[in-house]
């Protein structure tokens, strides 16, 4: 596998202690060599959304103007991490948990940024021809119960029994979700169905906030909701922003593998280095194939670039359960869509356009 240094604009997902609120302080960057650019530069960071970091560099005309856009994101994000929420309920609020708790009782009136989510979630599952199934909850709660109690307790460690898992799996038909939107409602009618929106909510709550920043005024910004990556614009001196690519192998002195270069763009990740806890010495990944109803160990990471990022979130999820074959084809026959394949053995492969956006030294 060959691997590459460079100096980039690199949105960690690990950072020091810090209140989980938004972060007091937004910082302005010391300007770099070359012409003055007519934008100062800020970041600002949260830790309290998701359950993971989100971070923001963006170019305003001054602090107070970069801060009003950062309450924006961080309000905006907290509303989406709210409505998708599938463990907490929220007083005033039908979210996610709210339909899987009325399952096989009642449609539930939702908020249209649910409408809107999990209709891109069942155009998703088309596309992908299943690979990409928020009706899974049923299964993936059984993992999420397992790799919780084996993470918490090592020496217990087990694999949800298979027995249960293809009983689970029996309640996972995304045709039957029913998404009233004259109504406003959503219902599940199958009472042990649920939903888990893990493999979009995070992009696609991305994609809307960002798109709303745009219509506010914002130009030039990178912003990252846990790893989901979506640029707005270019950089203060009109380059293209520069993202790194998650090296799977953790114990590498080289953190990232390549540099790509975004322009109004997402770049979204899947890896199986992201979550996993270990079984009798075997690691076993979050990431869910939807007919073994096991992790895949085929590849390490898959990653993928295009426009939307609620697209890309999608289409990191789907192409990581697939044959290389079939998932390449799916890529190449979507329009401006690329991805990059890691396999285990280091092996890497690309779609035909991938290869474009890699920063060369």
């Amino acid at each position: 596998m060959k691997k590459r240094r460079w100096t980039a604009v690199l949105l960690a997902a690990a950072v020091a202690a810090a209140p989980a609120a938004l972060l007091a302080g937004c910082k302005e960057k010391a300007p770099k060599a070359g012409p003055e650019p007519e934008l100062k530069r800020y970041d600002v960071q949260f830790l309290d959304l998701f359950d993971t970091v989100t971070s923001m560099v963006g170019y305003a005309e001054d602090e107070e103007t970069f801060r009003r856009y950062a309450q924006e994101l961080y309000d905006q994000l907290k509303e989406y991490h709210q409505l998708y929420d599938i463990y907490n309920d929220y007083e005033g609020m039908a979210n996610i948990k709210t339909i899987n708790d009325q399952a096989g009782t009642a449609p539930v009136k939702v908020d249209e940024r649910i409408i809107g989510m999990l209709k891109e979630a069942v155009k998703m599952d088309e596309t992908t021809d299943g690979y990409m199934n928020v009706a899974m909850g049923s299964v993936l709660s059984l993992w999420h119960e397992y790799r919780t109690e084996g993470i918490e307790n090592p020496e217990e460690a087990a694999l949800p029994p298979m027995d249960r898992l293809r009983e689970a799996a029996e309640h996972t038909d995304i045709g039957q979700v029913v998404i009233d939107e004259e109504a406003s409602t959503v219902y599940l009618p199958d009472p042990d169905m649920s939903l888990d929106v893990g493999s979009v909510a995070k992009g696609y709550a991305a994609e809307m906030v960002c798109r709303k920043l745009e219509e506010d005024g914002l130009t030039k910004a990178l912003v990252s909701v846990g790893g989901n990556v979506r640029a707005i614009g270019s950089r203060g001196d009109n380059t293209r922003w520069r993202v790194g690519i998650q090296n799977p192998d953790l114990s590498s002195e080289t953190k990232y593998l390549y540099a790509v270069e975004l322009e109004d763009m997402s770049l979204v990740t899947s890896g199986s280095y992201q979550r996993y806890y270990t079984v009798d010495g075997k690691e076993y990944h979050h990431i869910i194939h939807p007919e073994l109803l096991m992790p895949w160990d085929e590849y390490d990471s898959v990653s993928i670039l295009c426009r939307d990022s609620g697209m890309a979130d999608c289409l990191s999820t789907a192409v990581f359960n697939m044959e290389f074959e079939d998932g390449k084809k799916l890529i190449e026959s979507l329009d401006q869509v690329e991805a990059m394949w890691i396999f285990q053995d280091g092996r890497e492969e690309y779609s035909s356009g991938f290869r474009a956006f890699i920063v060369e030294e």
